[in-house]
Order: C-alpha cells, then structure tokens, then sequence
C-alpha cells in the first residue's frame, strides 16, 4: 500500500487514523451504482444513488465508525427466466457502496424514491475550544 506523503510530515502528529481513512476511500472506486453528491448549502450534503429496481426491504444503510455503508441484494424475480431476456441493460446485481464521513457529520435520514436513493447528512459547525495551558516551573 502506498503512503501518503502529506500524513509523514513531522508537524501532523495523531493523524494515522485519517490515514487509513483515506486509503480506505481510494479503495472503494467501484463505479456502480451510479451516484451524485450535492452540496445543499449549510453544512448540508446529499448522496444520491441510482437503484431502479430496487424494493426498500432489499436495501440496507448503515453507519459504522464514521462509515456509511449502502448495500443493495437482488433475490431474482419469481417467473424471471434469465433466457427471457433478449437485452439487458439494467443492471440485476448487488452491491455496497461506501463512504467515509467526516467527524461530526450526521445522517439525516434516506428516502427511496423513483429508483433514487437520497441520503441526506448535515454537518453542524463545530465548537471552537480554546484552552490555555498553565506553564509550570521548575524547581
């Protein structure tokens, strides 16, 4: 695995968590299903998923340590003999599709609509902590 120069520099001190991170999100370069992430202003994001075919009992999203795991499985169609078909176009597998999120960041909820799965996050601005430090001396 290659490693990144930008986390070996000697003045980013606890970042081998963000890392990995960002090894992990290189790996996921899967190109289906087709998505878009927009950016709806405020802190806010939306994962768009293109899933036609897809029942809301045959999706799964979860988010586990800063990861948002979308995973999709296809039962086959009763009466669907796959000879039938004389084109397919349209995509019959599963998948997962994940996404790493930034500290912070919530899941807002997911809505399944017209074959798109939205999910919505939000990050909320973060406090800003300033803690000063006593200095003590020796002796």
């Amino acid at each position: 695995m290659n490693r990144s120069v930008i986390f070996d520099s000697p003045f980013l001190l606890g970042f081998e968590q963000t890392r990995a991170l960002v090894e992990r999100a290189a790996k996921a370069a899967e190109s289906y299903p087709p998505y878009n992430v927009e950016d709806r202003g405020d802190g806010r994001l939306r994962i768009t998923l293109a899933l036609a075919g897809f029942a809301p009992d045959q999706l799964e999203v979860t988010l586990e340590d800063r990861q948002l795991v979308i995973a999709g499985r296809r039962d086959g169609q009763p009466g669907k003999d796959e000879d039938a078909y004389l084109h397919r176009g349209i995509a019959a597998r599963g998948f997962v599709r994940t996404f790493v999120l930034a500290d912070g960041m919530i899941v807002d909820g997911a809505l399944l609509q017209h074959g798109l799965l939205h999910i919505d996050l939000a990050q909320p601005e973060p406090e800003r902590h300033v803690q000063r430090i006593p200095i003590r001396t020796a002796g």
